[in-house]
């Protein structure tokens, strides 16, 4: 999995780890947009280049086992990469692929991925995600969330 630096166009290797108790020093509501102290109850990953400490990502998510879908609670990137002049390119497109991964694993060709967006984003995640209305979350099943894993889980920009 990789990101883009846009200032350059250099392909960055990254990793998704889960964030541990020491990682929430430096989560701040200025630089991440929520308080992800309340997402301390379910699981919660970080995004970082490799080899790297700096978090550029955050995603928190709950397993629904008797719906074969995981729920994505928050997901967000640091400020510095948000909007038309951000630093990187595909931090939440990687969360949302690498959460797609473990829907799979856990449900096979059942898995369902699914999440709440605020209304402006809507159209976002349905043009580059390809997620579909399913009430009120969008979500992502088979064969549309292999596309999202083979789009972002490569070494490939």
């Amino acid at each position: 999995m990789n990101i883009i630096e846009l200032s350059s166009g250099n392909v960055i290797p990254i990793e998704v780890l889960p964030v541990h108790e020491s990682d929430f020093k430096s989560i701040t509501k200025k630089r991440y947009f929520f308080n992800w102290r309340t997402e301390k109850a379910f699981e919660i990953l970080k995004l970082i280049i490799r080899g790297e400490h700096e978090i550029l990502g955050l995603i928190s998510f709950e397993r629904i086992p008797n719906e074969c879908r995981i729920h994505i609670r928050l997901l967000t990137v640091s400020v510095e990469n948000k909007g038309d002049h951000k630093k990187y390119d595909k931090i939440a497109g990687n969360l949302i692929a690498y959460v797609a991964k473990i829907a799979v694993m856990d449900y096979a060709e059942l898995a369902c991925i699914s999440l709440t967006p605020k209304s402006a984003l809507v159209n976002h995640y349905m043009e580059k995600y390809q997620m579909n209305i399913t009430g009120k979350t969008l979500s992502l099943e088979v064969p549309e969330i292999l596309h999202v894993i083979n789009q972002y889980d490569n070494d490939e920009h």
